[in-house]
């Protein structure tokens, strides 16, 4: 494994932790811009959609976790870059069908209108179609240009993450339950699979690009999935205790769209349990791969104690 780039030093190790988060975040913005189509002169609409939705801001945690887990196991992250702007629209993509209003019908994400409300439900739809099929496009040519089990892996990964074994059908059920009662198990499916599965996805895919074996890259998919629940969970507790402000968009949607969270079935205290339990089997994952896996390790305590 390659050496971190997370210090562990207390005080100073949270602020070089967010430092590298910044730094991330910065890169991944910079290298978005060369794989978004740019603005053709007919039908500008379509581009300008696309470009609305993708650099609304956003912590960009996926790709993130793409570049990282390719450099944890020893890789170039210039080769995973594709891959991480892909999987970054994808994400895009999903949120601009999931504020819908035939979905969750919310108004606002990462503190402005949504698409639907800018350019209306019909752009919308298109918009976050023109964000998936340019993904794949982006990853295809990652392939041809490097053909090989590593870029090809990475993709399957990817399309498997976002496809009917992963977010999509999550969100099926999901839309499905809406209104109805629902049990632990069939939440903790819709958990593990519209949430957990891509970022469950992209630490694996980045491993598997920074050349890890299948044990190790089946690790690092396991920290994910375990990751994302936690995740979501964290995130059903803020649509009742944050404010708009702090999240960028509307609290009590669940509520309002009658849907059961772990908050509903357990109350807030024992859902921040279930998350810190995950939370921190997580990170005893990245124990044991070792120090390389320190900025992962940061990064899923931080994903724990956010705010929005």
């Amino acid at each position: 494994m390659a050496g971190g780039t997370f210090s562990n030093r207390g005080a100073g190790a949270m602020m070089d932790f967010k430092e590298q988060m910044c730094r991330w975040i910065e890169f991944i913005e910079g290298s978005l811009e060369n794989y978004i189509p740019k603005q053709e002169a007919f039908p500008p609409v379509i581009f300008e959609a696309m470009r609305y939705s993708l650099f609304a801001g956003g912590k960009r945690l996926r790709p993130m976790m793409v570049l990282a887990a390719c450099e944890a196991v020893g890789g170039d992250k210039e080769e995973a870059v594709p891959f991480a702007c892909a999987m970054e629209m994808i994400h895009t993509y999903s949120l601009i069908h999931d504020d819908l209003p035939a979905m969750d019908n919310d108004d606002y994400r990462r503190g402005r209108l949504t698409s639907h409300k800018v350019f209306g439900e019909d752009m919308a739809i298109l918009a976050g179609d023109g964000l998936l099929h340019n993904a794949m496009e982006v990853m295809a040519e990652a392939c041809n240009l490097n053909p090989c089990h590593k870029t090809t892996g990475a993709m399957q990964a990817i399309a498997q993450g976002a496809g009917i074994h992963g977010m999509l059908v999550g969100q099926v059920v999901d839309v499905f339950y809406e209104g109805k009662p629902l049990d632990r198990k069939t939440l903790e499916f819709i958990h593990i699979n519209k949430t957990a599965a891509m970022i469950r996805a992209a630490l694996k895919a980045g491993a598997i690009l920074g050349g890890a074996t299948e044990l190790v890259a089946e690790k690092f998919a396991l920290a994910g999935e375990k990751i994302g629940v936690a995740f979501q969970i964290l995130d059903d507790i803020l649509d009742v205790t944050s404010t708009m402000e702090e999240l960028g968009k509307p609290i009590h949607s669940d509520e309002k769209n009658e849907k059961t969270t772990y908050v509903n079935l357990y109350g807030i205290e024992k859902s921040r349990e279930i998350a810190f339990r995950l939370s921190d089997e997580a990170v005893s994952i990245w124990d044991e791969l070792g120090d390389s896996c320190n900025f992962l390790k940061g990064l899923t305590k931080y994903l724990t104690k956010r705010t929005n």
